[in-house]
């Protein structure tokens, strides 16, 4: 039997540097899988151009042919998108930097993956990415933060998580010295969340996740 890497479906919605290090781990060979699509909420987003310089299937997605009255419709955009993906048949969905909330049209028909700038289930929710997230953590006090990768589900940062790594917060940190402490966390622990989802390691149980094979401390 014929080995098939794990298809994913990128979502991204600016620079695209959580793109570029997955599909630099792949290129590598350091991660089993493949990007079957990369998706941008916005048309002008740089993560689209460098996909599509990398010669990957592009599409863009706008908000506002689902926005009436000022109310955007989670619901009809994640229908769309999941129908937009399901030609290139994404065995798994990761969200990379894409900032739109997504709901029950995507998430019950693909599992979904997403990295965030903190030890969830502190300095998540609605409004708290990138730059937000740091100072919010700056002005806790708090001596570490980290990254965490999670599954996705109606909530914001609020599904199963599947790994953490912790960085310290130094006493002369800002926000863009903690930020860059983290990305580097990031950066090694989404690929390998992928790649355990890729080799079939993880169980979803009880709300929570087990990686299989893993031995107990």
């Amino acid at each position: 039997m014929s080995h098939t890497s794990c298809r994913l479906a990128v979502l991204l919605s600016g620079a695209g540097s959580t793109f570029l290090n997955l599909h630099d781990h792949i290129q590598r060979g350091d991660l089993d899988a493949e990007i079957a699509v990369v998706v941008s909420s916005r048309t002008d987003a740089l993560g689209l151009q460098r996909a599509k310089e990398r010669g990957l299937p592009c599409h863009a997605l706008g908000r506002k042919a689902f926005s009436r009255g000022g109310q955007f419709d989670v619901s009809a955009y994640s229908h769309a998108l999941a129908e937009l993906i399901a030609p290139y048949a994404p065995r798994l969905v990761v969200l990379a930097g894409f900032m739109t909330q997504l709901g029950a049209p995507l998430l019950d028909r693909y599992d979904t993956m997403n990295v965030h700038p903190a030890l969830l289930p502190d300095f998540g929710g609605e409004g708290c990415y990138g730059h937000h997230v740091h100072e919010a953590v700056l002005a806790s006090g708090r001596a570490v933060s980290g990254a965490t990768v999670h599954f996705v589900d109606a909530q914001y940062d609020h599904g199963p998580i599947v790994l953490q790594e912790s960085v310290p917060v130094l006493p002369d940190d800002t926000a863009d010295t903690l930020a860059a402490r983290v990305q580097a966390a990031e950066r090694r622990i989404y690929p390998a969340a992928v790649a355990l989802y890729a080799a079939g390691r993880l169980l979803r149980e009880g709300g929570g996740v087990r990686i299989l094979g893993q031995v107990d401390k």
